[in-house]
Parts: C-alpha cells; structure tokens; sequence
C-alpha cells in the first residue's frame, strides 16, 4: 500500500512538474508573441511643439502680463514694449509724406505755370509769323509800288523830253512868223509842266524805295522776332520739370510709414496659439533686444510621445495603429494614442560603423561579441491630453497595439 501510493505520488509530481514546464513555456510562448505583436517600451517621452518668445523691435518691457507655468490661449497679450520712441518715428514717417505730397501739389502748380508759359510763348511764335507773312506781302507792295514809280519817272522823262524837243524846233519858226508868240508860250509851259511832272516821278520813286526799304528792314526784325519766339518756346519746354523725382519718393515714404507702424504694433506681443509659458527669468524694466528669445511657450494644442522601439519591432508599428500610453506619474491613467510616424533615421553608432568623415572611412578595430538593437522614434499623437498630465519631457511607457485591439480606452481599435 505504501508502495503503491509513493508510486502514485511520484506519477503525480512528474505530471505536475511537466505541466508547469509546459504552462510555463505557453505562457513564455504567448508573452513573446504578445510582445512582438504589440510592442511596447518605456523608453519614451511627452513631447510638443515649443517656441522661444523674441520681440521683434528693442526696448523696455513696460508691461508684463504672464507669469511662469501660466496657461494661456490664442491672443491673449503678452508683454508691453515701450512704444514711444516707434510712435515718434511712425509720426515722422507719416509727417514726411504729408511734406512730400505738398512739394508735389507745389511742383504740379509750378508745371501749369511753365506749361502756359509754353502756350504764350507758341502763341507769340504764331504772332511773329503772322507779323513775317504780313511783313513779306508789304515788302512784295513796296517792290510793285517802286516799279511803278520808275515807270512813271520814265514816261515824265518822255514826256519832258518830247516838250523839250519841241520848244527847240518852234523857237526857230518865231522870227520866220511860221508861228505864232502864243504857241511858243504853250510849249515853254508844256516843258516846264512836264520838268514838275518828272520831279514829282523822281519823289514819288525815292519815297517807294524808302517805303520798300523800310518794308525790307520790318520783314527782317520780322524774321528776326520768329526765331526768337521759338526759341523762347524752346526754354519754355525745357524749362518746365517733371513730377517724376518727386514720385518716385512716394514709394520710399509710404515703405517708411509701413515700417514704422510695424514697429510700432510689435510693441505688443500677443499669443500665437494656447500655450503655456516656461522659462520665464524676467520682469517688468527688462530691456528687450530684437531677436533675443525671452521665455518659451509650449504649445498645447497638440502633444506626441516619442518613443524610442528597438528596430526588430519596427516591422510591427505602422502610421495609423492605436497606442496605449501609461504617463509614469500617473501609471493609473492611462492615455489612448495614435502612431503618426515611424522614424526612418538615427544618427550611426561610432563603436559599430566607425566614424564618417573626410578622407578614408575609420574603421573600428574590436569587435562587440553583444550586439545591441538600434532604436528609432516613433511618433504617437496622444488623444484628448488631460492639463494635468500634459507635460513636455514625462517619461512615458508606450504599448501599440494591432488594429480591432481593445485600448484603454475601452474602444475596439
């Protein structure tokens, strides 16, 4: 009986032994395959954007309107910059487009009064060749009025000669009484009457060649008026100015103003997106620089956890599978996440490839009997964050899972 029975025990115990192995390599088996399938790590950490808050003009800080950790949303106001020295400039600009305006009304007056003074001198110009045409027809009448006198002369030259050739030829006939006293008397006052009438033609030829002269000298100061008068419309032309100069300025100062009210609006520095401030070391009297950062801002609108997966459970993690994140300070809550992306790059580990550099590659001369896995970040867009746990840099456990997958969320992935 006894026998039996520690025969009995013993079948018992290798039963039991083989069915703990076997349980143990099950559940080894399902854990490995579980792990592979869903892989997970806590090499991770919250992550979000951030930029680093730097005015944009110089000044003292007159206003400060955050504080450190604060949580602020999209326009709220910052911080205050003394704006009194940009006011001034942006007054200047604006008073010095106002005085460019002015000079160009003044320059387009002054152009309307060169421009008439163009017209006065083109209608002078057409005056003088009025006065040239009428000048020419006068001195063409003087020429046909001298010609006639000279006619005239030469017919009471012919006239005179023929009662003097006549008087010559009756004188002779008196003393034979072939005629008579009287006749001789009428031919002596022929003569004479005909020696006034050449007289007169004389005058009356020296008067026509002084009228033609006089005629002749007004076409000339005539002409001589005409060249003047265009060239007087020639420097009325070039005299008169341009508003180009002028205008071209108005680009400039309308550029200045648009500066100096750029300026002027960076005094005030407002929330680009719901944040929450850090790093913040100063106070109000602070003395701002252009470009020099002042404190950091978290952007909250969206958080990611970086986690850092060995590369042989890569081929498991794609864009789009749900994650389940566990925040080590508060490992109870956990947050449901999506995978966003899978990195594709890391910086090469000298011990293993050497380092890359100019000239020939530098080899490593041992050789690491323990290989370890290269790890690469993946991405994961965390859902609906709580504030309290939404902190940049919390050290993180990350488990993605397959799609269908029930998360922490209680959801079927």
């Amino acid at each position: 009986m006894t026998d039996e029975s520690s025969m009995r025990k013993k079948v018992v115990g290798k039963a039991l032994s083989v069915g703990i192995v076997l349980y143990t390599c099950l559940v080894g088996v399902l854990s490995l395959h579980r792990v592979n399938v869903n892989p997970r790590t806590d090499d991770a950490e919250v992550f979000a954007n951030f930029i680093g808050i730097a005015p944009q003009v110089d000044g003292p800080i007159v206003k400060l309107y955050v504080k450190d950790n604060q949580l602020i949303h999209k326009g709220d106001l910052l911080m205050e910059i003394d704006d009194r020295p940009y006011r001034f400039a942006l007054e200047r600009a604006r008073s010095e487009g106002e005085a460019l305006e002015g000079q160009i009304e003044d320059e387009r007056r002054t152009i309307a009064a060169q421009i008439s003074k163009v017209a006065v001198s083109q209608t002078a110009t057409l005056t003088a060749e009025a006065n040239v045409a009428r000048y020419a027809a006068s001195v063409e009448e003087a020429k046909a009025s001298v010609l006639n006198a000279r006619a005239g002369l030469v017919r009471a030259e012919a006239d005179l000669s023929y009662a003097s050739s006549n008087l010559r030829r009756l004188q002779p006939l008196l003393s034979e009484q072939y005629v008579t006293v009287d006749q001789i008397d009428q031919a002596k006052t022929l003569e004479a009457t005909r020696q006034q009438t050449v007289e007169q033609a004389r005058s009356q030829l020296k008067l026509s060649q002084a009228a033609e002269d006089s005629a002749t000298a007004q076409y000339q100061q005539s002409k001589a008026a005409l060249d003047q008068s265009r060239q007087q419309v020639q420097v009325s032309k070039h005299s008169v100015t341009t508003l180009d100069p002028l205008v071209a300025q108005r680009s400039g100062r309308s550029s200045a103003i648009e500066i100096a009210e750029y300026n002027l609006n960076n005094c005030r520095i407002y929330a680009p997106f719901d944040a929450r401030v850090t790093n913040l070391t100063i106070s109000e009297g602070t003395y701002a620089h252009t470009g020099q950062q002042i404190f950091t801002l978290i952007d909250t609108r969206a958080w990611w956890v970086i986690a850092n997966f060995r590369e042989t459970q890569l081929k498991h993690i794609r864009p789009g599978m749900p994650a389940d994140i566990y925040v080590l300070s508060e490992p109870d809550q956990p947050l449901a996440g999506t995978v966003e992306s899978v990195g594709f790059g890391v910086t090469p580990d000298a011990d293993v490839v050497g380092r890359l550099s100019a000239g020939l590659p530098d080899v490593q001369r041992t050789l690491n009997w323990v290989h370890l896995a290269s790890r690469f970040p993946v991405r994961i867009r965390i859902k609906n964050p709580p504030e309290n746990l939404a902190r940049m840099g919390t050290s993180s456990m990350v488990i993605v899972r397959e799609p269908g997958a029930t998360g922490v969320d209680g959801s079927h992935r």
